[in-house]
């Protein structure tokens, strides 16, 4: 399928696929309400506040598939957190939460209130290529419906497949003009998705990339990977994610005499948490008191327990799951390093709100969070799949305190002057307004 055809696809889903005019058509379409009550819900989910009376205050929509919920308050914090922000310095947002009728039904957070729409979808590659259409058709109605009751500004997507991708059609079919954020590495999801269909993500992201008003980047890193498969013919601007220096703050009073690692990411190959378990034997016998925490969950979960209890370590490494975002922000309160080896990383905000919390951190160098690290300043990098040199950087920080003392105070103080939550809000609002202008 070539760009022409992709056009022509999508000229054919805005002429055909368009969802019925009258209120009750739309009924079947919704989930948890008829179409009468989804706009006054819609209105009590925007950020901000109801209709402005000052034009000078933009007005949002937020379409993306992460989200807090009910059940994960730290599922799509990064997307969540800023619109507060964004919220106090006059940007309302809307926020439209997408997901496939096959996954399990999200329920919004109290503390992060969005209207979660599902959409028709077929499971796998396939059915991301063709995601953002069946998206397209499912919203279009109410986000025209959200424009005539108060204006959309400007659509901000969240990732190109499946809402860069909807945002795209919409913005032609409504002439409102759309920016997509990039989170990740895998920028055009070849690597999600091999094959054809992967090709078809390829070129629908290119398409996505090249028509936004603007491309937002989490990194350096995947600024260039954007750049590269767009042949440069996009507009891209690396706006970073960042740390709540509040609800990351660092612990009021001296940490305990106890040594504890912390990791914290998704229970997947290519974070790197195999090197940490190995890391933990070979500093056993040196640092006897030692204990590793790892929160998050995933596939690899019984691979790495089970490499635990092989290398005698299960009694010094513990598995915590899926946490809350205050649960762990107490856990990086109390542990002495924050380390996470890994491989494949746009940029990582664990580590960002690690150095919140005046916590040395360890990452890898060639990520994003390089564009971050000062190198034995405000943390330290070492070679993904290192095994050799990951050990030998936390054993160097274990005996060196009041060099982690050091390292801990520049942290905090990298957070506070680049990389808060506020600062990122005044970065968006800044490409916003250059978007509509």
């Amino acid at each position: 399928m070539d760009e022409t055809h992709e056009s022509v696809a999508d000229r054919w889903v805005l002429k055909h696929l368009r969802p019925a005019h009258t209120h009750d058509d739309l009924h079947p379409l919704l989930c948890g309400g008829c179409w009468r009550a989804t706009i006054p819900m819609i209105a009590r989910l925007t950020h901000g506040g109801g209709r402005p009376s000052n034009r000078e205050h933009l007005h949002t929509l937020t379409l993306t598939p992460f989200y807090p919920t009910e059940q994960d308050n730290s599922q799509g914090c990064f997307v969540a957190e800023p619109l507060a922000a964004l919220a106090e310095v006059g940007v309302q947002s809307t926020v439209f939460a997408v997901e496939p009728i096959y996954r399990t039904r999200s329920h919004a957070s109290l503390s992060a209130p969005a209207l979660w729409i599902r959409y028709l979808a077929i499971p796998g590659g396939v059915g991301l290529s063709t995601s953002g259409a069946c998206v397209f058709v499912r919203i279009v109605g109410m986000v025209r419906a959200t424009d005539r009751k108060q204006r959309i500004d400007l659509i901000h997507a969240h990732a190109p497949l499946p809402c860069g991708h909807a945002a795209m059609l919409l913005s032609r079919k409504l002439s409102i003009p759309y920016l997509v954020s990039v989170h990740g590495l895998d920028a055009f999801s070849t690597m999600q998705v091999s094959g054809k269909a992967g090709e078809w993500c390829r070129r629908i992201s290119r398409q996505v990339y090249r028509n936004a008003s603007r491309v937002i980047c989490v990194s350096e890193h995947v600024r260039e990977q954007v750049l590269e498969g767009t042949g440069g013919s996009c507009r891209t601007t690396v706006v970073y994610n960042s740390a709540d220096p509040t609800l990351f703050a660092p612990a009021s009073s001296a940490s305990p005499d106890s040594l504890t690692i912390l990791s914290i990411g998704n229970l997947i190959p290519i974070k790197g948490h195999e090197l940490l378990i190995r890391a933990a034997s070979s500093l056993a016998s040196e640092f006897p008191s030692l204990r590793w925490e790892i929160i998050g969950d995933g596939s690899e979960r019984p691979r790495l327990q089970s490499l635990a209890n092989e290398l005698r370590v299960a009694d010094r490494v513990r598995f915590l799951g899926r946490r809350s975002r205050t649960e762990v922000a107490d856990a990086l309160r109390r542990c002495t390093l924050f380390v996470l080896a890994s491989r494949y990383e746009a940029l990582g905000c664990v580590y960002l709100e690690a150095m919140a919390t005046s916590k040395p951190v360890i990452g890898c160098r060639g990520q994003g969070i390089a564009e971050v690290i000062r190198h034995g300043r405000n943390g330290l990098l070492v070679d993904s799949d290192n095994e050799g040199e990951l050990t030998l950087a936390i054993s160097m920080l274990l005996r060196d305190e009041p060099g982690r003392s050091k390292m801990s105070i520049a942290a905090r103080e990298t957070i506070l002057d680049r990389f808060t939550v506020a600062q990122q809000a005044e970065n968006l609002v800044r490409v916003y307004q250059e978007c509509i202008s």
